[in-house]
């Protein structure tokens, strides 16, 4: 059953506010090779250090029109006081937030098999960023499919 990302979030958000670890599988693709959508789940910690570049965080943003909303992404630069995210997925894009606005930190991804997956791969794949556009169409079409006919 899918949850509504402004009923869901608030209270997940609570829950690791108390200091608890939540699982919950993200929708999208902008996670993408790392965090599949629909598929793996997440693992929620409390933020219990300063976050740093390469975490994945959850966090509430604002869109370019003006609009408040959740993402799931990578920590790719810090700019003084402000946090920039991208998703993995994403070519382009990113998004601004400050410290106030992270929620929780990706503690690790699980395959709907229970298999860990390595977030830290991630930070190497942000440097491929000339290349990802074919890299990622290469694991949609082979990889991706292969991983979840196996695992």
């Amino acid at each position: 059953m899918k949850i509504a990302n402004d009923i869901l979030i608030p209270e997940l958000a609570r829950l690791v506010a108390e200091g608890k670890e939540v699982r919950f599988t993200p929708a999208g693709v902008s996670m993408r090779p790392f965090i599949e959508g629909d598929k793996d789940s997440v693992v929620l910690e409390p933020l219990r250090r300063a976050p740093r570049r390469g975490d994945v965080l959850l966090a509430e943003v604002e869109t370019l029109c003006g609009r408040r909303t959740y993402v799931l992404h990578r920590l790719v630069r810090i700019e003084g006081e402000t946090l920039v995210l991208q998703g993995d997925g994403n070519l382009r894009g990113e998004e601004r937030c400050g410290i106030g606005d992270v929620i929780a930190r990706v503690k690790r991804v699980e395959s709907p098999k229970g298999h860990r997956k390595m977030l830290t791969r991630g930070f190497i794949w942000y440097g491929l960023k000339p290349v990802r556009k074919w890299l990622l169409k290469i694991y949609r079409h082979s990889i991706l499919i292969w991983f979840y006919e196996n695992n």
